[in-house]
């Protein structure tokens, strides 16, 4: 059995046009909500916290619809054309509305954008496992990851290219949004026209229709380990989305111009999707756990050494490119510890504890970064991220279950399987 590598690139355009998103969403909208309307830093993280908080209903919701849905065009793609046309109309109508005077046209613009991207995540995920066989599912997955990848690139590349900031006056981001929304649009179209899921949809094997009752608890120390896992996963989450959410807005007052901080991130995510094969051939001797522990001591260290940095220097591009391999050591092997402590074969449930921790994580670290960057000052971004990730080191160290030592990869391709 062969992975359809070809057909597989064109499902994973869906993911490439979020990715290319949510990039742009979080470099671009703090700044603007900072330079054109003035608002403050800690409502400015409760507002970027709000995909999050939209998210635990969403995801969920829309996942289960999309299940329920059977349509000519198919379950899942009704969403995610629906869903992509409506965020591409509401981006660019969130470009033209930024303007000082339209601060309110500006934040229901960008709740229903919010809602529009929430209606076809869960159903893109979904399409990948929908045409494609379980035994080929990892190199599938390897494949929209790499795909996700590089939609965050494009984003990044979009804006170290278009936006100019000017001597005086604000930055244009207009160009920004005409780009993203041009990639989803173009994207979505490609996928529709050569993608016919009805007719590529795999047969449901009957042992993933059967419900898992898994009625039996987990012993006493393996849901300590399980509570201890998920509670690192938070903290760690929490220290590295307050860089993520507020580094433009520290780039840009610290250290330099929009381009900077664009160029910093590529290099952190590039840096993170070249990890992938080293951290998987790592892990598959020394353990999953091992590997996170050093992913963890590194991201806390680089975080404390970038607070350190006062003027802007090559020096942090070189932090980011380790950041960007951290973060790759963590996140690769987190998500299947998790599931590893299960033993009743109910993934779902596993997979809803993790996400769960990881997006609460996310709706409260930006609005408490956010406090500490507007009453205290944007000096505390980084040892408040360094701070969060080194406490996830000591939670980790005593968590006993969950490890294993991966198997060593069939391909190059499944070193890039990650949960993301």
């Amino acid at each position: 059995m062969k992975l359809n590598t070809k057909r597989t690139l064109l499902i994973g355009l869906a993911f490439f046009s979020i990715c290319a998103f949510w990039q742009m969403y979080d470099t671009v909208i703090p700044l603007i909500l900072r330079d054109t309307f003035h608002v403050g830093d800690t409502l400015a993280g409760a507002i970027m916290a709000a995909d999050n908080v939209l998210a635990l209903f969403l995801l969920p919701i829309f996942g289960r619809l999309s299940d329920k849905t059977d349509t000519r065009m198919g379950r899942r793609m009704p969403f995610i054309m629906g869903g992509t046309a409506a965020a591409v109309v509401l981006l660019l109508a969130l470009g033209w509305a930024d303007d000082p005077g339209r601060l309110a046209l500006f934040l229901v613009l960008l709740g229903l954008i919010l809602v529009a991207m929430g209606t076809y995540r869960s159903p893109a995920v979904a399409l990948m496992p929908d045409v494609t066989p379980k035994p080929l599912r990892s190199k599938a997955n390897a494949v929209i990851n790499l795909m996700g990848a590089l939609g965050g690139v494009y984003s990044l590349a979009a804006i170290r290219l278009l936006v100019k900031t000017p001597e005086t006056g604000r930055a244009n981001y207009l160009p920004v949004f005409l780009a993203v929304a041009a990639l989803m649009a173009v994207s979505v179209a490609f996928l529709a026209f050569r993608v016919r899921e009805r007719e590529i949809r795999v047969p449901a094997d009957p042992a993933e229709k059967e419900e898992t009752r898994g009625g039996d608890r987990l012993p006493p120390e393996k849901m300590r380990s399980l509570v201890l896992i998920l509670i690192s996963v938070a903290l760690w989450f929490m220290g590295y989305n307050a860089v993520t959410t507020a580094y433009s807005k520290y780039f840009t007052s610290m250290w330099g111009d929009l381009s900077g901080a664009a160029n910093c991130l590529m290099i952190a995510t590039v840096g993170a999707v070249v990890s992938y094969i080293p951290v998987g051939v790592i892990s598959s001797r020394i353990g999953r756990k091992a590997m996170i522990l050093i992913g963890v001591v590194i991201l806390s260290v680089c975080f404390a050494l970038a607070g350190l940095i006062k003027t802007f220097s090559p020096v942090i591009y070189v932090l980011f490119v380790v950041v960007g391999f951290a973060w790759a050591s963590i996140n690769v092997n987190s998500y299947p510890m998790v599931v590893e402590i299960n033993h009743t074969g109910d993934l779902g449930k596993y997979t809803v504890y993790y996400y769960t921790f990881s997006m609460a994580a996310q709706i409260v670290t930006p609005t408490v970064s956010g406090w500490l960057l507007e009453h205290v000052g944007y000096h505390t971004l980084f040892p408040y991220a360094s701070i969060m990730v080194a406490l996830a080191f000591v939670t980790m160290l005593f968590v006993r279950h969950g490890d294993n030592k991966p198997g060593k990869a069939d391909s190059v391709l499944e070193h890039f399987d990650v949960e993301d």
